[in-house]
């Protein structure tokens, strides 16, 4: 090729450039001692490939007290506390664009459960969680944020992405926010069955405070009133057992244990769903439609999250005005920090969204909490139990890219 550039080309060496080098004794043990090595080497260097070309990078459970230095670090400490959020099947259908000081918070349409999720409701709310630990990092961190949100618009081009907010930073004289930005490594999703202890009065107040001004938080601890509500989280369970497409969606993102989750980085196990006993052990297969098992398996799965609920010290009821990407945004920031607020306190905290997945079972829980004419967006329950392990998050190097300004 080099021809068709103008260089001159020189010819091939013929066979009588390559000397014939002579097999003395030293130089067979030096051939003998590598081929031994590499023989013996070769499996873990074949598997140490296969683990590093089928294994994602996984993000650390843990944050520098410390802001790095120079905008690029800066950035992608902020990407790694935003990826600690929890998300809708911990699906994490986030995208991080950086350019010069900004960056750009877009939703990841290979990770949204379309027929689980049609109005990308909870898609919106785990992008708002994600752009509230950003935001809670950058203040605790020194840096004043801003947040611009859906800066051109709900239709995204095809193709590409929609941009859910583009945040950019200046150097602060304060660091606020240090109290939850210790919470962003603690916090759970605690699936476990609580003690049933009511939440005191001075915590509850601390929760409900966390609600926007476009965000309410309506509260309940009534027992008789929880055990309504676990009566409605049961028949709402079931009933999105019916949808057999959006079940067989779940199942893609349901993982057969915390290795298997940690193999791939995302989704959920059954007993982060808070199955118990059989339905649990027999999950992978229970509750797969088309199973000999699926009606069992679903019927247990309801009956499982009824139990649960009525184990809980509080219900809240996160709501907003009417339907929107924004709002439901927004009321995602307003679940983290409420969520990270339970961290501080030691409470326990679990979102359902099966109750929010039909607009049936959202008026009748609008209708309990005295929300009626409010767009529930999630159902929160509240208590005490014994705190859970992290689960897997894709590191920054997956869910980012970088432009030159």
């Amino acid at each position: 090729m080099e021809g068709h550039s103008g260089r001159r080309t020189d010819p091939a060496p013929s066979r009588a450039e390559f000397a014939t080098v002579p097999l003395d004794r030293r130089r067979f043990l030096i051939l003998l001692g590598g081929a031994a090595a590499y023989a013996t080497l070769r499996p873990h260097a074949a598997w140490a490939r296969r683990l590093a070309g089928s294994a994602p990078i996984l993000q650390p459970w843990t944050l520098s007290e410390v802001l790095p230095g120079g905008a690029l670090e800066q950035a992608r400490a902020l990407i790694g506390a935003s990826v600690l959020a929890p998300s809708f099947w911990n699906a994490q259908p986030w995208r991080f664009e950086v350019e010069g000081s900004d960056i750009r918070l877009a939703l990841d349409p290979t990770r949204v459960l379309t027929a689980c999720d049609p109005d990308q409701r909870f898609t919106q709310l785990s992008l708002g969680c994600a752009l509230e630990n950003m935001l809670i990092a950058a203040r605790a961190w020194g840096l004043q944020p801003t947040a611009q949100y859906l800066p051109w618009g709900l239709t995204s081009r095809p193709g590409v992405p929609l941009v859910v907010a583009q945040i950019s930073w200046t150097p602060s004289d304060q660091r606020r926010d240090r109290v939850l930005f210790h919470a962003l490594t603690e916090r759970r999703t605690n699936p476990r069955a609580y003690d049933g202890r009511a939440i005191t009065m001075q915590n509850r107040a601390q929760l409900l405070a966390q609600s926007g001004d476009d965000v309410r938080v309506h509260w309940i601890e009534d027992r008789s009133v929880i055990t309504r509500v676990a009566e409605v989280v049961e028949e709402a369970t079931f009933a999105t057992f019916q949808d057999r497409r959006a079940q067989a969606e779940r199942m893609r993102w349901m993982r057969t244990s915390d290795d298997d989750a940690h193999r791939r980085g995302d989704g959920v196990t059954a007993e982060r769903l808070g199955l118990a006993g059989p339905t649990r052990w027999l999950a992978g297969r229970a509750l797969r439609p088309g199973s000999h098992l699926f009606d069992w398996g679903s019927r247990g799965a309801a009956h499982d999250a009824r139990d649960m609920v009525r184990t809980a010290g509080a219900l809240a009821l996160i709501t907003v005005p009417r339907p929107s990407d924004a709002g439901w945004v927004v009321a995602g920031q307003t679940y983290e920090r409420l969520a990270l607020k339970a961290a501080t306190l030691g409470i326990a905290q679990q979102p359902l969204s099966a109750p929010i997945e039909s607009e049936r079972h959202r008026a009748l829980l609008a209708k309990t909490f005295g929300a009626s004419g409010e767009d529930p967006v999630l159902l929160v329950r509240l208590g005490h139990a014994k705190p859970l392990d992290p689960s897997p998050r894709r590191g920054v190097a997956m869910v980012s890219t970088y432009r030159n300004s």
